[in-house]
């Protein structure tokens, strides 16, 4: 049963990216629309969903499907004119730029970075800083130690000490400021050219985005976000301006890029990867980034939860710009998977993910749950998933059977979301852990 539902999957959404994708006007004087009843989606849970993201301080949302815009919200005094900046998710940017100077010949990812900076760039020894390759940059893999915190702002600091060796290029992977920036040096030293004029001639005008670099961040409005995510749903192509034609570097930029953190690319997060690692940490969680989005999805992420996604088997660009939704995060937050869960349930028909479904034969026991959770159900269950009331995933019970015991034991009390995956649909259910019961 399974095997013949991943078929059907697999042939609608050949169909579906086979569809033409729209492309707005590169003057800026209309982009299409279409409406909820078009797109399948029920206007009380898009309205529930914008509620949600004004909640999280959200200023300008928007969902293009097939390149149509269906949902553009903006919150507040900040209108469609604003500009914003970009954050990290400006990385993802970067990281077609590089593909584009590359396929321009000014530049090889595969070359040492000091045939551009010179050698000296860093403080690693000359054959250690002989390995940095520009791809390293790109893959955050550079090998340099990510754990400095020179004076001022460590984040711009492009000193040879700022550059230390810690472990031989490719070797290791860390989400690291400084060498990322100073890639931006590295194309312009390959290109002869400022990077608000090359990125502006070479990409920004030939998909009307409108946007500028300064001081290595880059800002523009919500639209203009959109445009580049819609770019990229292309894979390098406008409207049959075949603009970044490498195939070669846009699928390695959109696959892993190295063994450590399978859910990075060339300056790209990856979802539906057997594990990711995250800003700060040397360790890799299992599963899936956004476990709530679909596998396919990749993501420009940037600090306070500036975002781009886009999901090429759904034809959706989402783009998200405003203040933190809740804590501190460089890139990755549980922000993202909270918005996915929203955003999947936004269809009219009966949905398996809404809470009010329950799946027939399923039963959880007991609830409220002090060590174990009995989940019965009458298809046999794939998964089980725990998600604390924010959206963070907790914990993950694989099952092979119709029954499963999920240890809850060593969690805060309080109220969480079990999903329940089964051959029959996938559901959600609040349970409380820390009362008292038999389990």
């Amino acid at each position: 049963m399974r095997a013949a539902f991943t078929i059907l999957l697999s042939i609608c959404l050949l169909s579906l990216s086979a569809q033409p994708l729209y492309f707005p006007p590169l003057d800026g004087t209309g982009w299409e629309t279409t409406s909820l009843e078009e797109v399948g989606w029920c206007v009380e849970k898009v309205d529930s969903l914008l509620q949600f993201l004004e909640e999280k301080h959200t200023k300008a949302f928007i969902i293009l499907k097939g390149g149509r815009i269906a949902v553009e919200q903006y919150f507040g005094a900040y209108s469609q004119d604003s500009l914003w900046y970009w954050a990290s998710a400006g990385k993802s940017l970067m990281g077609a730029i590089i593909g584009l100077a590359q396929e321009d010949g000014y530049l090889d990812i595969e070359e040492p970075t000091s045939n551009y900076l010179g050698e000296g760039w860093t403080a690693c020894p000359p054959e250690k800083e002989a390995l940095i390759r520009i791809r390293h940059q790109i893959s955050m893999s550079t090998g340099l130690d990510d754990s400095l915190e020179p004076p001022g702002s460590p984040e711009n600091c492009f000193e040879p000490d700022c550059f230390q060796y810690l472990a031989d290029a490719g070797t290791r992977w860390a989400y690291h400021n400084s060498p990322y920036r100073i890639v931006q040096d590295v194309m312009e030293a390959a290109t002869g050219q400022d990077k608000n004029l090359y990125t502006r001639l070479r990409l920004g005008n030939r998909i009307g985005m409108k946007g500028f670099w300064f001081d290595y961040i880059y800002y523009s409005k919500a639209r203009d976000m959109a445009r580049f995510g819609l770019f990229i749903l292309g894979r390098g192509n406008w409207n049959g301006d075949a603009i970044l034609s490498d195939s070669i570097y846009f699928n390695a930029m959109t696959n892993s890029s190295q063994d450590m953190n399978p859910s990075y690319g060339y300056l790209w997060w990856l979802n539906g990867r057997p594990a990711y690692m995250l800003p700060g940490l040397q360790f890799a969680f299992p599963g899936s980034l956004i476990p709530e989005a679909p596998a396919d999805l990749i993501a420009a992420l940037g600090k306070n939860d500036q975002k781009i996604y886009v999901v090429p088997s759904e034809g959706l660009v989402v783009v998200r710009q405003g203040e933190s939704a809740g804590g501190v995060s460089p890139a990755y937050s549980s922000f993202d998977n909270q918005l996915w869960l929203r955003i999947m349930g936004l269809g009219c028909t009966t949905s398996s993910r809404e809470a009010d479904v329950r799946l027939p034969g399923l039963e959880i026991s007991p609830n409220p749950a002090a060590n174990i959770l009995e989940i019965k159900a009458s298809a046999p269950i794939i998964e089980a998933r725990l998600y604390s009331h924010g959206g963070q995933l907790m914990r993950r019970f694989p099952a092979g059977g119709s029954q499963l015991g999920a240890p809850v034991e060593g969690l805060a009390p309080g109220l969480y979301l079990l999903q329940v995956l089964t051959e029959q649909g996938v559901v959600l259910e609040k349970v409380v852990v820390g009362g008292v019961g038999r389990g």
